[in-house]
């Protein structure tokens, strides 16, 4: 039986955590394939816990499993514990806002249901989808990065900094990984790329992108260290 494990690292996400299961829950996977959700809640401080136990206990068809972080340690923390209890085929990154449509794992799954890929993510810059506009200068930092990730890489992605990102499992369960907070994209890009004969696929995805008003969490200081893990993971490492 093919399985996607859908890893949702979640901090402070109350508000909106049972909306994505729901979405999570809604989408229908091509070939039969079955869903595992694990969501590892990142000591969060408001009602994420409460919100994800009352969904679990109110939908026994969905499998849920559920960890926590005692500490806040970061998103990148969450996705190693969240990775590491992945028992599916194949294992795919949700974030637990809305910024990203579950309806569209089927885009991300076919390159690698036909044989094609071992790694696809999924461009936000790329392709006819929705887009919502929001801010000038994220989308020039995301381009620069992207074009700072491909130099070393020797890769031709739109957009390294993709929440949605899926792979083999055995190919991410593979990778020893590092960085605790918004770092784990450059950081496993530059260890997939390093992988010899590895298959990497990009598809064009919709996003939903929320402003600081509406729960962003990602900042100026994170685009900086996104810079100095893709120097570290492609030159000194």
């Amino acid at each position: 039986m093919t399985t996607l494990s859908i890893v949702i690292p979640a901090y402070n996400e109350g508000r909106t955590i049972h909306h994505i299961l729901d979405r999570v829950k809604a989408v229908q996977l091509i070939d039969d394939i079955q869903k595992e959700v694990i969501i590892v809640n990142d000591c969060s401080k408001d009602d994420t816990e409460a919100s994800i136990l009352s969904y679990q206990a109110a939908n026994p068809g969905l499998p849920i499993t559920y960890y926590k972080h005692e500490v806040n340690q970061g998103k990148g923390a969450a996705l190693h514990t969240g990775i590491k209890h992945a028992t599916g085929t194949y294992v795919i990154i949700q974030d637990a806002d809305l910024e990203y449509d579950p309806e569209e794992y089927n885009l991300i799954l076919k390159p690698m249901q036909a044989g094609f890929a071992d790694v696809v993510y999924g461009s936000r810059f790329m392709g006819g989808n929705p887009h919502r506009i929001l801010f000038f200068w994220h989308s020039i930092g995301n381009a620069w990065l992207t074009l700072a990730s491909n130099v070393f890489t020797n890769l031709n992605l739109t957009d390294m900094e993709t929440c949605y990102k899926a792979f083999k499992r055995e190919i991410i369960q593979g990778i020893k990984l590092e960085e605790k907070r918004f770092g784990f994209e450059p950081e496993v890009t530059a260890k997939i790329a390093k992988i010899k004969g590895i298959r990497i696929y990009e598809v064009g995805i919709s996003y939903y992108g929320r402003t600081y008003e509406e729960g962003k969490k990602i900042g100026m200081k994170d685009a900086f260290r996104a810079l100095y893990c893709i120097l570290k993971y492609n030159i000194f490492k």
